[in-house]
C-alpha cells in the first residue's frame, strides 16, 4: 500500500510504501516544542519506503542526532530522522498524510514526559465545530 502526504501549503510532498514499523503518539518535550501541540503522531518507515516527490524541506537539528524536516514556506513539520537511535528509519508526522485515518496509532511513547492535563483531557466538553 502507498500513502501520500505533504505540508499545509502543498510545496513539499512525500510518499511512503508498505507497512510502517510502528505508529505511535509521542509525548516528548522535543516533539511538543517542534509542533506546538501536546503530542505528535508518528509513523515509522524504512528509508527505502520513503520518497520525497515534490519540493525541498528544511532540516533542523533539534537535539543531538534528531533531525526534523519541515516546509520552508508554511512551516509544517513533516518527518524526523535520528541515525543514532532509529537508524534507517524515517518517522513521518502521520497527520500530514492525505488520509491520516489510514494509519491509526498503536501506542503512546515517551509518556514519562506527557503533560499532566492530558490524563483528564478525555473528560473535557467536545464540540463538533468551534462554538461561535
Amino acid at each position: 500500500m502507498t500513502h501520500q502526504g505533504g505540508c499545509h501549503c502543498g510545496a513539499v510532498r512525500y510518499e511512503v510504501a508498505g507497512e510502517p514499523q510502528h505508529v505511535a503518539l509521542c509525548h516528548c518535550s522535543d516533539c511538543r516544542k517542534s509542533s506546538g501541540a501536546p503530542m505528535v503522531a508518528w509513523a515509522a518507515f524504512t528509508e527505502d519506503q520513503f520518497k520525497l516527490v515534490e519540493g525541498e524541506p528544511v532540516t533542523f537539528n533539534s537535539s543531538g542526532s534528531a533531525m526534523r524536516s519541515f516546509c520552508p514556506k508554511c512551516g509544517s513539520g513533516l518527518y524526523y530522522r535520528n541515525a543514532e537511535f532509529l537508524p534507517g528509519i524515517v518517522d513521518i508526522q502521520s497527520a500530514t498524510l492525505d488520509d491520516p485515518e489510514a494509519l491509526p496509532p498503536g501506542a503512546h511513547i515517551q509518556t514519562a514526559e506527557r503533560l499532566g492535563w492530558m490524563e483528564t483531557a478525555h473528560s473535557l466538553p467536545a464540540f463538533e465545530r468551534f462554538p461561535g
